[in-house]
């Protein structure tokens, strides 16, 4: 009995119903080898692969594959928009308050989505999205120095 195939990221861009375009390609993959990655940085990544891009493209982009569930956008409060590749599983994620590092959390408690609310006001909740603030190892180190 074989494993099953790993489908290339073309295929899961097809699955989605999106086109195939060597920028799209280049820009999940880039996404996916990064972490929590902001527009400038993708942008950056995918020029690296393929040439020249336009940020408006790179927009456009990160749109389709957050639309299709493909890419996951975060907005911490005080930041730009960040990207990422780990898709529906409901985690979380915490941010240093100095320098705005930013790590996965797994979900809290439970499945999906963790976290109960006391009143659901009639909606049917199917996320929950957490977000915890502190200090990162290195800058809680550099404050205690």
């Amino acid at each position: 009995m074989t494993a099953p195939k790993t489908p290339t990221t073309a295929e899961e861009l097809r699955g989605a119903g999106l086109r195939v375009t060597a920028a799209r390609v280049a820009l999940l993959e880039t996404v996916r080898n990064g972490d929590h990655l902001g527009v400038e940085a993708i942008a950056s990544g995918v020029r690296e692969r393929v040439g020249h891009i336009s940020l408006q493209a790179v927009y456009e982009a990160l749109h389709a594959l957050t639309a299709a569930g493909l890419v996951r956008r975060i907005e911490p409060a005080g930041s730009a928009a960040l990207f990422e590749g780990r898709v529906g599983d409901n985690h979380h994620h915490v941010v240093c308050r100095s320098c705005g590092a930013v790590a996965d959390v797994d979900c809290a408690v439970g499945h999906a989505p963790c976290l109960a609310a006391s009143d659901d006001h009639g909606f049917s909740v199917d996320e929950a999205e957490v977000i915890y603030w502190g200090l990162c190892p290195r800058c809680s180190t550099s404050r205690n120095s």
